[in-house]
Parts: C-alpha cells; sequence; structure tokens
C-alpha cells in the first residue's frame, strides 16, 4: 500500500503539476488571445491605414499626371506662344517696311506732283505763247490780204506769192515753223 500511496501521491503531485501547467497554459492562452486581439485590431487598423494611404497614392498619382498635362499643356502653350511672338516680330518688322515704302512712295508722288504742275505751268505758258504766235499770225494773215488788195487795186498785174500753206484752225507745232512763216512774209512785204 505504500506503493499505491506513494503512487497517488506522485499522481495527486502529476496531478497538481499538470493543473499547475494548464493553468499557467490557459493564462498564457488568455494572453496570448489578447495579444491575438491587440493584434487583430492593430491589422485592422493598419489595413484601414492602408486604403487611405492607398486612395492618398490614387489622388496623389491623378494630380501627379494631372500636373504632368498641365506641364505639357504649359510647355505646348509656351511653344506655340513662341510662335506667336515670332510671327509678331515678323509682322513688326514687316509693317515697318511697308510704312517706309510707303513714305519712299509718297515722296516720290509729291515730287511727281511738283512736276506735274512744273509742266503744267510750262504747257500753260507753251499754249499762251501758242495763241499768242497764232493772233500774230491772223492778224498779218489779215494785213497780208489787205495789203494784197490794196496792191492789187493799184497794180493788178503784181504777182505776190501766197503765204505758206496753213488751214484754217491749224495749230502750229513749233515756234522755228512760226519764225519762218515771219520772215517770209517780212521779205514778201519788202520786196512789195
Amino acid at each position: 500500500m505504500d506503493k499505491i500511496k506513494e503512487r497517488l501521491a506522485s499522481l495527486r503531485a502529476e496531478a497538481d503539476t499538470a493543473v499547475a501547467r494548464a493553468e499557467d497554459a490557459e493564462g498564457k492562452s488568455k494572453k496570448l488571445d489578447h495579444e491575438l486581439m491587440t493584434k487583430d485590431q492593430e491589422i485592422t487598423s493598419l489595413q484601414h491605414k492602408i486604403q487611405n494611404l492607398e486612395a492618398d497614392l490614387e489622388k496623389a498619382e491623378q494630380r501627379l499626371v494631372e500636373a504632368k498635362g498641365a506641364k505639357d499643356d504649359e510647355e505646348s502653350h509656351k511653344s506655340v506662344n513662341d510662335s506667336l511672338n515670332r510671327k509678331i516680330a515678323l509682322l513688326e518688322s514687316e509693317l515697318d517696311n511697308a510704312e517706309k515704302q510707303l513714305r519712299e512712295t509718297t515722296d516720290k508722288l509729291r515730287q511727281v506732283d511738283v512736276k506735274a504742275e512744273h509742266f503744267e505751268r510750262q504747257v500753260a505758258r507753251v499754249e499762251s505763247e501758242r495763241d499768242a504766235w497764232e493772233k500774230k499770225y491772223e492778224d498779218a494773215q489779215e494785213k497780208y490780204n489787205v495789203s494784197k488788195r490794196e496792191l492789187e487795186e493799184v497794180s493788178p498785174h503784181t504777182f505776190l506769192p501766197p503765204l505758206p500753206f496753213a488751214p484754217r484752225g491749224a495749230r502750229f507745232g513749233t515756234d522755228a515753223l512760226r519764225c519762218i512763216f515771219l520772215e517770209q512774209l517780212a521779205q514778201q512785204l519788202e520786196s512789195i
């Protein structure tokens, strides 16, 4: 019986040890369950943070794409702006050249107007001289006709050569022709 008692004591000791170990294991299990629950909460919190960060990342990527697009647009606008500035400079240069040509043409036109006025005055003066010569011619013709009639009355047999041909209303083109006519007229009158 001693052996049984020993055996019982040993079983009790083993049972106490087992109970102690079970309580210890249960404590550790509760502690681990608590840690597991804490870790699950941390995981849930981290997953939520990850979702928020992913959303922020998507927003940031969208802003980056928009910024790149804006930068491309800005570069495109800058290129268009540079092109327009070059065109403006070219047009301003062409405008300056056109204004210069306009001034030169205006100056030339003024010179031509001055020359035209000068030639108009000369034409008016020459026409006035022509009219005076025609008047002198008509007067000389009249005197000649009167002298011829008188001469015919006085001496019907005297022959006077006719004046140079000048159709009625004809206008003399040169002073030389007028001078020749007047010289011939003067010679005829002297020979009478």
